[in-house]
């Protein structure tokens, strides 16, 4: 009785600080299969019943195998990837919407004298999950494979908000109504970054990252990741390791990896000072400012990549430095990881927003929205009317912030008269 007491008087702290704390919890089809699903499930419960706001993410990995054994189909993989085909897809259907029923019949037990007793919750989902395929790569056709276009916010917030648990399924649907299989892992980490999340907990058949002696590694920085990476090589705890970091970047302040096997590892991780996993914890400072002349080999590291595949039109580090006074930065300790420049065009009462890269280890992070935000400030506050943008690759993106489609007739005529028509930009703009 001492020892409870005494536990449960050390967790009042972490209870009060995960009240209102939106968490992402992804758990893999083989945690689902495994006798401490039942545990896990009354873990969820007590944080949802504290205030917590879940999201569960649930994978089905081996339970599709399982259906293709069943039906004498082989799995075929390429970069450690399913690929999809159709015979393929309807095993992935069957196996998520069997999981799906069996999990949320889990959460709505209520029976006398269990964890479950009067907690009355409701499960939550639908399409909330937008996906795109993956295409062709290297030759091979991944079919109905695919990956997180979108998530719906707003529409798991307002869940979130009505006391609902939201379950994610790793299937996606694209705006012509196919359906596209998706790692789990996947859906998980765009989640958590896309509702900036408190926390990503990731569940996996270890108790969290082991170092080459087989000790728990408790707590490290997302830029120490890469080392253990290459360390683990091609496998599912990298795979973890490495979702943990990407939410880091992606702004979720800290991201836990725990184990299924292992009975109330998710309270002693969440409620104990030293915790059952690993902890990969964000503790980085990043500022959205002007550029200034010292910035400018931090943004030719950004940009050239960018400018190599064609996507970015080329400047000189002599372009860059006279330049310097238009660009606008997002710096992350020390490091330049998005840039835009606001032109002002001659003669006109129009701009143009021009060179908008964020590095790719940052994307997803709703880092481009701040610095359009940016640019449009300073348009407005130079008095600017109209703000134009050229593009070649990424004209959905303008278009669901407002731009809408134009063309070179409509630029002003000191602009229209450098438009490369090798490049073949597509021209868009934005009443200010």
């Amino acid at each position: 009785m001492h020892d409870y007491v005494n536990w449960l008087r050390h967790a009042t702290p972490y209870i009060n600080a995960h009240r209102d704390c939106t968490f992402v919890v992804m758990l893999p089809g083989d945690g689902i299969e495994h006798p401490n699903f039942g545990n896990i499930v009354h873990d969820l419960v007590l944080l949802h019943s504290l205030g917590v706001r879940l999201v569960l993410v649930h994978g089905s990995r081996p339970q599709i195998q399982a259906r293709l054994a069943e039906r004498g189909l082989t799995a075929h993989y390429h970069r450690d990837l399913r690929i999809t085909d159709g015979p393929t897809l309807d095993c992935v259907i069957d196996a998520v919407g069997q999981l799906r029923i069996a999990i949320e019949a889990r959460l709505s037990m209520d029976m006398a004298s269990s964890p479950m007793q009067g907690s009355r919750l409701r499960v939550a989902g639908g399409n909330l999950v937008t996906a795109r395929p993956i295409g062709v790569l290297d030759g091979v056709d991944y079919h109905h494979t695919g990956e997180v276009r979108r998530i719906d916010r707003k529409g798991i917030s307002r869940l979130l908000d009505e006391r609902s648990i939201v379950l994610l399924s790793p299937l996606g649907y694209s705006p012509t109504g196919e359906i596209f299989n998706l790692a789990c892992e996947d859906v998980a980490t765009r989640a958590a970054i896309e509702l900036a999340a408190d926390k990503l907990v990731l569940f996996g058949s270890e108790a969290g990252l082991l170092d080459e002696q087989g000790r728990l590694v408790r707590e490290l920085r997302p830029q120490q990741v890469p080392a253990h990476l290459a360390r683990l090589g091609s496998s599912y705890q990298a795979e973890l390791l490495d979702a943990a970091a990407q939410a880091c970047r992606g702004g979720v302040k800290r991201s836990h990896m725990v184990s299924y096997a292992e009975d109330g590892s998710l309270l002693t991780e969440l409620f104990t000072r030293d915790g059952s996993g690993t902890l990969v914890d964000q503790e980085q400072f990043e500022s959205l400012r002007e550029a200034t002349i010292e910035d400018v080999g931090g943004l030719i590291d950004l940009i050239t990549p960018l400018e190599e595949q064609g996507i970015l039109v080329r400047r000189s580090r002599e372009v860059l430095e006279r330049e310097i006074g238009q660009f606008s930065i997002v710096e992350r300790d020390g490091l330049i990881i998005a840039c835009a420049a606001l032109y002002r065009i001659n003669e006109s009462d129009s701009g143009e927003l021009a060179c908008l890269a964020v590095s790719a280890d940052y994307r997803h992070g709703g880092r481009g929205d701040e610095l359009l935000e940016r640019i449009e400030q300073r348009a407005r506050a130079m008095g600017l009317k109209t703000l134009f943008v050229l593009t070649t690759r990424t004209a959905h993106w303008f278009r669901e912030r407002g731009f809408q489609p134009s063309s070179v007739e409509r630029l002003p005529v000191a602009r229209a008269s450098l438009y490369n028509f090798q490049r073949n930009s597509q021209v868009f703009e934005k009443a200010l």
